[in-house]
């Protein structure tokens, strides 16, 4: 029997979000970039520092929706060592001190697959990961992952594109939980960023659809992005933006550098300040 799906962690956050009548930021990282170490205190601090919900990448050698920053974070997570494993060991850690904010691990079906799927379900439950974001899964092949992930009480959130049209819509969305993921551009992750009246007009007929938060994405790289997303959409994504300021605090030899983690972290709070202010007018 499928656990109900009301109550988890991301239902809690995006209810709380409602009653503060403000939207959210989504943050995402990759597992062990730029190492294990330097990863978990960027991970421990993002809460704080205004996330309202963490996607925590799955460094894997072929992400194919990814742009130049993420592809280079699970390239640098890699070689230092990182695995699917140790993603949910750091989930696990973060889980010590944080057992309210929502984890959704995003990434690609390959890994959890080499890993096994019943494994992987039950351990990632066990270490507190709320939710999956699995880009190359499409709805035709829920039974690989989506419904199993559903029966274990995990979600599954699903993307929807520019190109998703009102009949391709509704399938998208079935069995989708937790939230739903708009990409607001037709591309791969940190390219250009999309009209704001077109991303308002998205969200809008979204939420015809469903009665899910829907989180925008994919292109926005400001506090100013983040607040306009904020104003019409339940959730703002920062991803490459992030990422991109976790590659300027690597030293010559590729290492964190002095300053990194408190660097990246302040540019979360700029972010969450943007979002946070979206609908006071500031």
């Amino acid at each position: 029997m499928t656990p109900p799906l009301s109550s988890g962690r991301i239902e809690r956050r995006f209810a709380r979000l409602a009653e503060e009548g403000r939207a959210g930021l989504v943050t995402f990282v990759t597992a062990g970039d730029p190492d294990a170490t330097t990863a978990a205190g960027i991970l421990a601090g993002l809460p704080a520092a205004g996330a309202d919900v963490i996607e925590l990448g799955m460094p894997f050698t072929d992400p194919m929706a990814d742009g130049p920053s993420i592809q280079a974070a699970g390239l640098r997570a890699l070689k230092a060592g990182q695995t699917l494993a140790g993603t949910l060991d750091l989930v696990r850690g973060f889980r010590r001190a944080d057992d309210a904010t929502p984890i959704v691990l995003m990434g690609y079906y390959n890994p959890i697959f080499s890993y096994g799927v019943d494994r992987f379900l039950a351990d990632a439950k066990a270490a507190g990961v709320d939710g999956l974001i699995v880009v190359d899964l499409p709805p035709e092949e829920d039974a690989e992952l989506c419904l199993p992930a559903l029966a274990a009480g995990v979600r599954f959130v699903r993307l929807a594109t520019p190109t998703t049209d009102d009949r391709r819509l509704p399938k998208v969305l079935t069995n989708t939980a937790g939230f739903v993921y708009y990409v607001s551009i037709a591309g791969i992750t940190g390219a250009g960023s999309a009209k704001d009246a077109d991303v308002a007009a998205a969200v809008a007929r979204l939420k015809r659809h469903t009665d899910l938060p829907v989180a925008v994405g994919f292109g926005i790289k400001t506090p100013d992005q983040a607040a306009a997303v904020a104003r019409v959409a339940d959730a703002a994504v920062v991803g490459s933006a992030i990422v991109d300021r976790v590659a300027a605090g690597l030293d010559a030899d590729g290492r964190a550098g002095p300053g990194l983690v408190e660097d990246v972290l302040g540019f979360v709070r700029d972010l969450a300040d943007g979002v946070r202010g979206a609908r006071k007018g500031t």
